[in-house]
């Protein structure tokens, strides 16, 4: 899909300010040159930032209680979802606190850079979520392309307390590792196909509890 057919996609979803696409541009820029040293992100979605990491991203931000008060993205990678849901979040004038945990240095430094470009009220943990030590109390949890669906809500039982939402974005395999993950978790959730693949799914986890 050419560039600009994608910009004009994602802006009619995400329903955005030109600032806050000029931001995007910028991010994008700086995500394409960072890429060459860094490997953010697979070099075959270079060519298709605004839908396959902006627009998929973003696709959660209108499940997200706004008067909740903190959201935290684990293993946030290159940023998504929680760098782009925050650029949103701060054209929407909603001032939710987002949390970046990643345990690449590297990673953290071009997160950092992009949060302070962008004046975004953002916090880039350096940290392997596996490794805290404390209990983690924010409202909202988003885990994109990051570990297998049975690791993360064996990490949301463990180290999560008193969570409102978690969103858990599943490719080609999410179905079947929700229907193994049944039978040990009793989970409330509601289950969305994601805009941008009919393959995939983005499930919103309500409650957990093991069986």
């Amino acid at each position: 899909m050419d560039r600009e057919v994608q910009i004009d996609t994602f802006s009619r979803f995400a329903q955005v300010s030109r600032e806050t696409i000029i931001s995007l541009k910028k991010y994008e820029n700086d995500l394409i040159i960072a890429n060459k040293t860094l490997n953010l992100v697979g070099k075959s979605t270079l060519d298709q930032i605004w839908i396959r990491h902006f627009l998929d991203s973003s696709q959660v931000i209108d499940f997200i209680d706004k008067n909740c008060k903190t959201l935290v993205d684990i293993g946030s990678g290159a940023g998504f979802p929680g760098l782009v849901l925050a650029i949103i979040l701060k054209d929407r004038k909603i001032p939710l606190k987002v949390k970046l945990i990643e345990k690449s240095s590297k990673k953290t430094k071009f997160l950092k850079k992009i949060a302070d470009d962008l004046h975004l009220d953002v916090e880039v943990i350096d940290k392997n979520i596996f490794e805290y030590t404390k209990k983690l109390s924010e409202d909202v949890f988003v885990a994109r392309a990051f570990k297998p669906l049975e690791i993360i809500l064996e990490l949301i039982h463990n180290q999560a307390a008193n969570w409102k939402k978690f969103f858990v974005f599943l490719g080609k395999t999410g179905k079947n590792e929700l229907l193994q993950a049944s039978k040990i978790w009793d989970i409330e959730y509601k289950q969305r196909v994601s805009v941008t693949s009919s393959d995939s799914i983005v499930i919103e986890i309500n409650r957990l509890k093991k069986k």
